[in-house]
């Protein structure tokens, strides 16, 4: 299985215990049926277990596997624990959900997870509603040491992930906040001659930092707010993305999902992805731009990149920041945009001389319909700018 694989394997595996739950109270079975039910619109995965057993409100599923999707492989899960198992109008709630630690290896790689713990999750009866009855709940999820290794040497590990939602009372927003602590990686394990090169040149033998998000969804308009999703390195800088948009709902998701599951049954690729670009083109239609940022606060990877493809070019870093100071509005020109362009150079000019932050926003006075910036996409992209009311500003 090639590494690329293995990722998307680890992904999976993840995602189920930040998403995943119960099974079992009266009819385990049917627990197991409704649980994969959810998994499968949100996830387009479900968990399949060798045996069930039933204990009173204690429930065993032995020999268990993650099955990730048509063409993704399967994870062993081995067996899970689910304590105070209840029915509750045809779906379950479940108190708390213990993972077996993890120890899968495959092709020479080695996935490796312990300490994963599930609690306060509701599985619903049906999926097919627009409410939050319909959706596959928990209050916390949580792992501990997660770890790859490539031929017996680490290569990458998380010390502990936590992630707890919270319901409004009225019953029609979630909020959630997920806090990945301790990620390491080992950028000595690159075996390409020029990559691993470029990463000594910059000082990067390995990385270590923690990534964040909180954000809410609104069910019925169907707002997805991310307010926070950070990536913050030492040695590099924080990278901090949000955004929010309207439209997302159930019924998005479902189509969405079906509009994959189509993909994935159709035998003549080109002509699946063909029909599925146009039909996530028609489900874009849907959308509704509310607003977005990204900013990056440096931590010293500024000047050291600088430096590096300064040297490539033959010059110093200083000599090649000006170097991109004199050719952004240069570029910027081309493009018919005077305001984006005089905000953008002036905003490199600052950074360049002390990075400190460079910061993209785009907070249109109102909600934009997708419709309408794919239109001035194709029609007149140099009003964009305008349209999502875009600013940039340095060290801010």
């Amino acid at each position: 299985m090639r590494y690329t694989s293995t990722m998307r394997l680890l992904a999976a595996g993840t995602t189920l215990i930040a998403l995943s739950a119960p099974a079992l109270a009266l009819d385990g079975n049917d627990l197991v049926k409704k649980l994969n039910s959810a998994l499968y619109m949100q996830q387009g995965a479900g968990i399949v277990p060798g045996s069930v057993e039933v204990n009173g409100s204690s429930i065993t599923l032995r020999n268990s596997r993650f099955e990730a999707g048509t063409g993704q492989g399967s994870l062993p899960l081995g067996t899970i624990e689910m304590e105070g198992v209840e029915e509750d109008a045809g779906g379950y709630t479940v108190d708390s959900i213990s993972f077996e630690n993890v120890a899968f290896e495959q092709d020479g790689t080695e996935i490796t997870a312990s300490d994963m713990v599930m609690s306060g999750v509701t599985v619903p009866a049906e999926t097919t509603g627009n409410s939050l009855n319909s959706v596959l709940l928990y209050e916390e999820a949580s792992t501990g040491p997660m770890e790859i290794k490539v031929r017996g040497k680490s290569v990458a590990s998380i010390g502990s992930s936590k992630l707890t939602t919270e319901v409004s009372e009225d019953d029609k927003k979630v909020d959630f906040d997920l806090q990945v602590a301790d990620i390491k990686a080992d950028l000595a394990t690159i075996e390409a001659p020029s990559t691993k090169q470029t990463v000594i040149d910059l000082g990067l033998s390995s990385l270590n930092g923690k990534i964040s998000m909180v954000g809410s969804w609104d069910l019925e308009p169907g707002t997805l707010a991310i307010e926070e999703y950070a990536f913050d390195f030492a040695n590099i800088g924080r990278l901090d993305l949000a955004f929010s948009l309207s439209g997302y709902t159930l019924d998005f998701v479902r189509s969405a999902n079906e509009t994959a599951k189509a993909m994935e049954a159709n035998p003549n690729k080109q002509e699946a992805e063909q029909a599925a670009n146009l039909a996530m083109l028609g489900l874009m239609q849907r959308l509704t731009f509310n607003s977005a940022m990204i900013r990056f606060a440096d931590d010293g990877i500024t000047e050291r990149a600088l430096d590096v493809v300064g040297k490539q070019q033959g010059t110093s870093g200083d000599q090649f920041a000006q170097m991109i100071k004199a050719m952004t509005p240069i570029m910027l020109a081309q493009y018919n945009v005077p305001e984006l362009q005089n905000m953008l150079s002036e905003a490199v000019n600052t950074y360049l001389d002390n990075p400190g932050s460079l910061t993209i926003t785009a907070q249109p006075q109102n909600p934009v319909p997708f419709p309408m910036i794919l239109g001035a996409g194709m029609g007149a992209p140099n009003t964009l700018p305008e349209v999502l009311g875009v600013t940039v500003k340095a060290n801010d």
